[in-house]
Parts: C-alpha cells; sequence; structure tokens
C-alpha cells in the first residue's frame, strides 16, 4: 500500500556540482539518465542542459559531490543556492532509507552585487550574514523515496492518484521545512531535483522479547508557520499556528504489523509573548490590544487540530500560581468556549504534583487520560497494509516551553501505548510491561531522550531539562547539575544570539521577504539607543569603574581624598548597571526583520 509507483520520476541521490566562472552545472551522477541543471551565477535562473560544458584549461572549475538542492533564495541583488554537502543515513522509516543532513553549502549567484550601490551591497552582506547562520541548522532530513512529512496513518489514507504525484507535491506544506526556497524549482519543472525536507528529530532502534524482534522508530516534525527561538517566538498568531508545533509519531513494527501513535505539542495558543530583557525570567505578557481576538485564535487553533487529527485532548502543564498562572486561567477560561465530547481541556499543575524529583506521580495525570487514549486507539495495520485500527483523536501536550515539562509526559504516554499495543499482538501478557524487559526499557527510555534533546536544542539552544528522568528513569545528581548549566546556557543564548538566529529563520522560511525599497531605506535609517547600545561595552564599562573605584579606596589611607575618586567611579558604574537594566530589552539580540512589539 506504501510503495511508490515505479513510474514516478525518483529524486536523484548523488550529484556533482562544477562551479564555473559564470554559471554553476549540477550534473546526476547516481546512474539517472537525466539533464543536468545550470544556474546563472549573474542573476540565479535556471534551465535545463544535455550536457555539462568543456572546461577551459586556464581556469580548472572547482566539482563537489552533493546529494540534494535544498533551494534557492533571492535577496536584494543576488539569488543564494543552498546544497546538500553530506548526509548520514539514520534509520528507515517504513522501509524506506532516511537521512541526515550533516553539511549544508551556500553557493552565491551575485556577480551582479558588483554594480549595485554600495548601501544595497552592504544590506546584502548583512542578509547574506544570516544565510551562514542557516547553514549550520541542526534536525533537517529528506527520503529520496518516501513522503517524511506524513504519519503512517496519513500515508495509508493517500489514494492511488496522490501516489504517482512528486514527493514534493504529496508534502504537508506545515512541516515542509524548504518550502519557501522550493518555489523558484518549482517554477522550473525540476521535479528530480526537488527534495522535501524536514526539521525535528528521527531515531529508532530494535530490541529481542524472546524469540520476537520489535522495531521502534520515533520521529519528530517541526511546523514552518510559526517556528523560531525559544522567546522570540512564544503563543500563537492571529491565524492559530502556535510556536513550537511538533508533531511525534511513535512507530512500532513487529512480524510485518505496524503501529503508529501521534502526539503534537505546541504553545499556549493565545496571543502572548515573553520578550527578552536581561532579567532571568522575563514577565509573560497577553496582548491586550488582540484580547478581543484571543477566543478567535484558539478556536482557529482548535478547528486546525480538528481537521487534521479528530478528537483533541488539550493538556496544560503549566503552574497554577505567577505568570504561568495567568496565562493558565486565561487558557482555561477560553477553552471553555470551545470544549465539547471531541475536544477537551485538562490542567495538571506537572511542578506542583511532581515537584523537581517524584516524575512518577504521572501515572496519575495517566489515570485522568487513559479513557480518551483507549477510545481513540493508534493506527495498526497488519501483513498485508490493511488498516485493522485507526487513530482517531490527539492529545496535545503544552508547558510554557513545550519542551522539559511536555517531553517527560509525552514519552509517559508513549511507554504506556506502546505496551498497550505489544497487547493487543499478543507479545505481552496482562500484566507485563517495558520496564520488566531491561533491554527495550533502557533503549526506549534513551530513545525519547535523545527525542526530547533535538527538539529543545532547535527551540531553546540547548539540550532537554529534566532529560535524566527520561533517560535513566529517576532524577540524578549529574542531572540536576546539568539542568544548572543548560538553564543559564539558555540564558545567554536567549538574551544574546537568538535575536540573530530568528531572523535566519524568518529569512529562510519566507516569513519575511527581502524588498530593496525597504531594506535599503531601513539600514540607512539606524539609530537611537539601539543603534549604539552593546551590552559587551557596558559590561567593560561597569568592571572598570569598580575596578578604579577599588584601587582609589585602597589609596585611602595615604590621600583621604581618594575616597570621594572610589565614590565617584562606584557612583558611575552603578549609574550605567542602572542604565541598562531598564533599557534591558535594547541591549538584548533582538530580531530586525519582524521587530518585537516591545
Amino acid at each position: 500500500m506504501m510503495e511508490r509507483a515505479d513510474s514516478v520520476q525518483k529524486l536523484y541521490t548523488r550529484m556533482r556540482l562544477w562551479e564555473f566562472p559564470d554559471q554553476y552545472v549540477i550534473e546526476p551522477t547516481d546512474g539517472s539518465s537525466g539533464s543536468s541543471l545550470a544556474v546563472s551565477r549573474m542573476d540565479g535562473s535556471m534551465k535545463l542542459i544535455d550536457e555539462v560544458p568543456e572546461c577551459n584549461s586556464l581556469r580548472v572549475p572547482k566539482i563537489f559531490t552533493i546529494f540534494g538542492v535544498v533551494g534557492m533564495l533571492r535577496l536584494l541583488a543576488g539569488s543564494y543556492l543552498m546544497v546538500i554537502t553530506e548526509r548520514e543515513c539514520v534509520g528507515s522509516y517504513l522501509g524506506h532509507p532516511i537521512f541526515k543532513i550533516s553539511s549544508m553549502k551556500v553557493f552565491p549567484c551575485d556577480i551582479s552585487l558588483k554594480s549595485t550601490p554600495a548601501e544595497q551591497k552592504k544590506t546584502e552582506m548583512e542578509f547574506f550574514g544570516l544565510l551562514n547562520v542557516a547553514e549550520k541548522t541542526s534536525g533537517l532530513f529528506f527520503s529520496y523515496e518516501t513522503n517524511l512529512t506524513l504519519s503512517a496513518q496519513r500515508l495509508n489514507d493517500l489514494g492511488d492518484e496522490s501516489r504517482l504525484l512528486p514527493l514534493w507535491r504529496q508534502a504537508e506544506p506545515r512541516f515542509l521545512w524548504n518550502n519557501y526556497m522550493l518555489e523558484v524549482l518549482i517554477d522550473n519543472k525540476l521535479d528530480p531535483y526537488l527534495l522535501p525536507v524536514v526539521q525535528g528529530s528521527f531515531h529508532h532502534f530494535q530490541a529481542a522479547i524472546g524469540k520476537d524482534i520489535i522495531d521502534i522508530t520515533l520521529i519528530a516534525r517541526r511546523c514552518t508557520r510559526r517556528n523560531g527561538t525559544r522567546m522570540w517566538r512564544r503563543g500563537a498568531d492571529p491565524d492559530g499556528y502556535v510556536a513550537n508545533f511538533v508533531e511525534t509519531e511513535q512507530i512500532m513494527q513487529f512480524n510485518g504489523y505496524t503501529a503508529s501513535f501521534v502526539q503534537v505539542r505546541g504553545s499556549i495558543p493565545l496571543l502572548w509573548q515573553q520578550i527578552v530583557d536581561l532579567t532571568y525570567k522575563p514577565k509573560f505578557e497577553l496582548l491586550k490590544l488582540e484580547e478581543s481576538m484571543q477566543p478567535r485564535v484558539l478556536e482557529r487553533h482548535i478547528l486546525d487540530l480538528r481537521k487534521k487529527y479528530g478528537a483533541v485532548l488539550a493538556v496544560d502543564l503549566v503552574n497554577k500560581h505567577g505568570g504561568e498562572g495567568r496565562l493558565c486561567e486565561k487558557f482555561g477560561s477560553t477553552m471553555q468556549h470551545v470544549a465539547s465530547d471531541e475536544v477537551r481541556y485538562l490542567h495538571f499543575d506537572f511542578h506542583h504534583v511532581c515537584g523537581h524529583i517524584h516524575f512518577d506521580r504521572l501515572s496519575i495525570l495517566y489515570d485522568q487520560i487513559s479513557d480518551f487514549l483507549e477510545r481513540n486507539g493508534y493506527l495498526l495495520l497488519n501483513e498485508k497494509g490493511e488498516k485493522m485500527k485507526e487513530q482517531l483523536g490527539v492529545v496535545r501536550t503544552n508547558c510554557i516551553d513545550c519542551l522539559d515539562r511536555t517531553n517527560v509526559t509525552q514519552s509517559m504516554i508513549g511507554r504506556n501505548m506502546l505496551e498497550y499495543q505489544l497487547r493487543r499482538l499478543g507479545v505481552f501478557g496482562a500484566e507485563e510491561t517495558i520496564s520488566s524487559h531491561p533491554n527495550l526499557d533502557e533503549n526506549f527510555k534513551i530513545l525519547w531522550a535523545n527525542h526530547g534533546d533535538d527538539i529543545s536544542v532547535q527551540y531553546s539552544g540547548t539540550p532537554a531539562l529534566k532529560g535524566d528522568f527520561v533517560r535513566c528513569g529517576h532524577r540524578t545528581i549529574q542531572g540536576i547539575i546539568k539542568d544548572g548549566v543548560n538553564a543559564l546556557l539558555r540564558y545567554y543564548l536567549n538574551n544574546f544570539c537568538d535575536g540573530t538566529k530568528q531572523d535566519a529563520i524568518d529569512l529562510l522560511q519566507g516569513h519575511y521577504i527581502v524588498s530593496v525599497s525597504r531594506d535599503t531605506a531601513a539600514a540607512s535609517q539606524k539609530g537611537g539607543l539601539e543603534a549604539i547600545a552593546s551590552f559587551p561595552l557596558a559590561l567593560g564599562l561597569v568592571l572598570t569603574g569598580f575596578l578604579f573605584a577599588t584601587m582609589s579606596l585602597r589609596q585611602v589611607r595615604y590621600d583621604f581624598r581618594h575616597f570621594f575618586f572610589s565614590l565617584m567611579w562606584a557612583s558611575i558604574s552603578v549609574g550605567i548597571a542602572a542604565f541598562v537594566r531598564a533599557n534591558g530589552r535594547v541591549f538584548c539580540n533582538r530580531p530586525r526583520l519582524h521587530k518585537p512589539r516591545g
């Protein structure tokens, strides 16, 4: 059922990129008989050619081996071709090899840049710097043979006509990471070069249960509609798309049977923000101007989930008190407008019930949601690929970041559902659990811990907190220390790095379309405090002031006038520190393309 028809044109799996002075030529080298692709270095225009041009003996072209074209991005004056230069096979999805992108490279088509005005050239170079950041994007996966953007259930439901379409046309747009960058290739009808890429996570393992071998795969698919970094993408947009929305699919294969169970996570679906301001925990702000829109935003989000997954159980893990409490109260009260037999909201104060070490108390939560899970089930296919059972609903889990508490909770749900599936197939007895099989237990914990780390790195810059519980089954001293280090690292990245990273994401995903008139004008109008604010400089001045104050204080016993110099230097340092604190948002690394509202 899931095999692609032989008549579908195959994607090229290995190519040679020739770098000529006037063009790049991409030549298939995987045995395919297709045409080569010529890309002009002047304007990025593309055309198919029958053979690679002859080399000029005076200038031998550079040659690169590449494994896929990610896409093309047009900036102010030039176009930029992004390709895969290294890949790693990480396993298979329903029998098809899956690859992880190990390295990407950007090839500029910007010869015309030489004749552009200096101001425009300067702005172009700033944008090009963002592409260098984008080259280091983590967690990108692809397949030449199967549609990685669709869950097993949706793949199984594809009609015969859809199976005959090229992979990019079958793809779910919200999980297609290079959707925007493929547009130029789509316009040029370059199907064999159109490689769909997904951002997320892919891990699998095999384990023996007696004489039986089971294969477990865990896939995460990140939504591109409101993606970005932890502090600069919070809550929902007016269309109901939420930050850090991730579809997680757990697949179990055994003796020809395939079982798939899907969960989702995503930020609280209201209009809210949490803008960095140098404090450790910036305050949560519900956007007052859009207060009347909050119910509509949530309705759109839930309606979208209902259309794609069926029944919805929203499990909210945030605290009942403080800043989180205000969001929790608003989420709960707004959910009452959409609650029905098919849409449930459940609040579970994770920190209050489980504290920082008693995560086994999540069994209390499972008791409250087990009826929903049993009723809505999972996908089960027999040896012939026939559907014996299907998943009719989804659990939507959130905490504030949808990383740490969420991953612990989702792994607990995934564990229980796997046990449920193994009992259904007769592998487990009525009372048998994963914990009674040490090898399966250890691999399952590692699988979910690695999955949580991947998603966390993409959103926050660090591995997940509380990962030691998922990995080991209990909290450890090393895990608590590691969490402290990662929390500090998150603070640094969120305050001083993520604004630039957010700009790179917005540029790559087409959330920000470059405009010559707007961007050149904006570059020439930079000014005010934001143009000169530098946290390293301010910190240097504060430390220098305190150093001089200390030196002066040590001279007081020889000359009392130094006491007043000491006071002066100390006052300057305190004054600068207070000024930076009062204008904390300006001294952080902020996005420049989509400026925040605060």
